[in-house]
């Protein structure tokens, strides 16, 4: 894994949440079309996925790159990212996920807000209102900050953007392999969820197959 930072790192404030988003795919299903390099309303899709972070709340963004990663940072526009280079993407979402956490470890960040690329119906409404969730939770128990674990919901399905604190990111990690991400990790704690309602303000498919290419613009 290389870290390739297009800022310096500005070691902002305990407790920030960082936006990790997973950008590496290579679309195998869209014939070999990397997600991040699809184009949505004349840019490229990981943009968007920056922005949303971003306008969101996310000071902080870590991009995983995999697929054409050197095409990506040509064309898209990713200033002041932390971009993440993930040697393994071909392994699956899980490679990309333990890299991400990686890159965060040893900077102030106290938890990470996982988004995927290819998910472009999830906007900052969303990612305001987890990272809302997680400020009045950590205002109520700030001692149990560091184990925070909330996602998003869709008429009360788990979803994405997820929020995991630091103290869960190594098994956020071990957990993490193919393309599963944190799946099975989050079944395995279901019982610690905070969903965190986003059905009214975002809309979650997936950029998958050439028949989902119709959500783009």
């Amino acid at each position: 894994m290389t870290t390739r930072r297009t800022s310096p790192d500005s070691g902002r404030a305990t407790g920030q949440v960082a936006g990790l988003l997973l950008a590496a795919g290579g679309g195998r299903r869209l014939g070999g079309r990397p997600k991040a390099l699809l184009t949505h309303r004349g840019r490229p899709l990981v943009e968007h996925a920056v922005r949303a972070l971003r306008a969101g709340g996310c000071e902080r963004v870590h991009v995983v790159l995999g697929a054409r990663a050197d095409e990506v940072r040509a064309r898209a526009e990713l200033a002041d990212c932390v971009l993440v280079d993930n040697p393994d993407w071909e392994q699956g979402m899980g490679s990309s996920l333990r890299a991400g956490l990686a890159s965060l470890a040893g900077t102030q960040v106290r938890a990470a807000l996982v988004l995927l690329v290819d998910q472009p119906g999830i906007g900052p409404q969303a990612v305001a209102r987890v990272l809302a969730a997680h400020a009045a939770r950590e205002a109520r128990d700030a001692p149990l900050q560091d184990a925070a674990l909330l996602s998003a919901a869709y008429a009360g399905v788990r979803g994405h953007p997820v929020l995991f604190g630091v103290a869960r990111w190594a098994g956020v990690a071990a957990a993490a392999t193919g393309d599963r991400g944190a799946r099975a990790y989050l079944k395995e704690h279901a019982d610690a969820i905070s969903l965190v309602e986003c059905g009214d303000v975002a809309e979650a498919y997936d950029i998958d197959t050439e028949g989902d290419l119709g959500h783009l613009e």
